[in-house]
Order: C-alpha cells, then sequence, then structure tokens
C-alpha cells in the first residue's frame, strides 16, 4: 500500500498506534536472543556531555539479521549528543533502540520541536540508537533530521519530511567523542515504502519493512 497524504487526514493517532503494533509484532519474531521489545513510554534521559572535540569521518559496514545493510549515508564523531508512546527494544533490561513514530504534535509548534528534538537527541546521548519515522510533511521547513544535524554541528543527512532516519551510536574515539552513523530514507506519498534497518549494536541490526507493516496497519484501521 503506498504512502497516503497525511497533511489534513484525519485518524492518524489510531493509525500510529496500530503501526506501532505491527512492528512490534514483526520484531517480537525477528530479534535475535536476548533482544525484546515492547511499546512503552517515550524514554526521557537527563545529562549530556559538555566536551566538544573535532569531528572525524569514518565508515564501518553493519551487518543485520538476514544479510548486510548498506553502509551509513554518513558516520561521524560528535561530542554530545507530554508522554509518547514508543517501540523499544531491550537487552536484559538495558534498554539499546527506540523506534519512534512522529506526530504532528511532536512538531506543530515551537516549544514542541524544541522538547521532541532535546527527548530524542538524549537516547543518542546516552548510547541509545534510533530510529525516526515521519510521514507528514507540515511544517515544510522543519525536520528532526535537520535539528539534529544543526545541534550536533555536523554535516549529517538532513531530509525533509516524510523521509525515515536511523542513528547507530558507536564506539567512543580516541581523540574524545563517539562516532554516529547514519541512514535517512526519503518517504514518498504514493508510493511503496521501503525496508529500513534498526542498529542493535555496532555490528548488528535487524531489518523493518515499512510497507508491510504500514499496510496491515492501514488495513486495520480501514484506511483505502
Amino acid at each position: 500500500m503506498p504512502l497516503h497524504e497525511w497533511t489534513d487526514r484525519d485518524g492518524w493517532e489510531g493509525m500510529r498506534l496500530l503501526w506501532m503494533t505491527e512492528i512490534a509484532s514483526l520484531l517480537r519474531y525477528t530479534l535475535p536472543t536476548p533482544y525484546r521489545v515492547r511499546i512503552g513510554a517515550s524514554p526521557r534521559m537527563v545529562g549530556r556531555v559538555a566536551e566538544e572535540f573535532p569531528v572525524v569521518i569514518d565508515q564501518r559496514p553493519t551487518s543485520a539479521a538476514g544479510g548486510m545493510v548498506r553502509e551509513p549515508d554518513a558516520e561521524v564523531t560528535v561530542a554530545t549528543l507530554g508522554e509518547e508512546m514508543t517501540v523499544q527494544v531491550e537487552q536484559s533490561g538495558r534498554l539499546v533502540a527506540v523506534v519512534e513514530l512522529i506526530s504532528p504534535r511532536n512538531k506543530d509548534r515551537p516549544d514542541s520541536r524544541d522538547y521532541y528534538s532535546t527527548r530524542y537527541l538524549s537516547c543518542l546521548h546516552h548510547g541509545v540508537h534510533l530510529l525516526l519515522i515521519d510521514v507528514h510533511r507540515r511544517p515544510l521547513a522543519f525536520s528532526f533530521p535537520q535539528r539534529f544535524a544543526t545541534e550536533l554541528e555536523t554535516e549529517l543527512p538532513a531530509p525533509l519530511a516524510p523521509c525515515a532516519a536511523a542513528y547507530r551510536v558507536g564506539e567512543p574515539m580516541p581523540e574524545g567523542g563517539r562516532l554516529l552513523a547514519v541512514w535517512s530514507d526519503p518517504l514518498t506519498v504514493g508510493q511503496p515504502l521501503p525496508t529500513v534497518s534498526l542498529p542493535l549494536t555496532v555490528h548488528l541490526a535487524v531489518p523493518i519493512d515499512l510497507e508491510a507493516t504500514y499496510s496491515r496497519a492501514a488495513d486495520k484501521c480501514y484506511l483505502e
């Protein structure tokens, strides 16, 4: 099923919950042991690194369950890295990755954009991998990947919405900071959605078929 035009469309919150459920169900059967998936409140973490270090570009291969995924669009060393429900992956009780389906209210006002940008970036600051999926074009001049590039002061991929962007927090670097790998995929209204990868470690990722999960959720939500 192609991506719907969600600009002025009702029903997103119901669709969002069903899509999260489909993604969680998919991960339930693809995550290797001992990883577990759950749907829970969006994590809010505190504290951040204050030091600043030079930016270093690096490329690292990443293996995924079921095959290889493409090289990241960028990998750099960075010095700083309302209740929402998210899909979360844990290992032995430790949060390792979050899948966030962006809602219009996450970015419809400047204070919302500031609040959720800080919340999402806090995951990266604490070594939690992140997959953002944003199917809403408005506001036209804003995207969270763009805000991340500005906040981290790096030349990271910064596509406008609709888009999907995966962030993998890597190893500490000898000169300071940590590697941050990024994969970005544009999403197009009226076109099928891609399969993206959710990082679990520096060397392991699992694929998420956005098209299949979206289609099942839309069908359950009675969307044509």
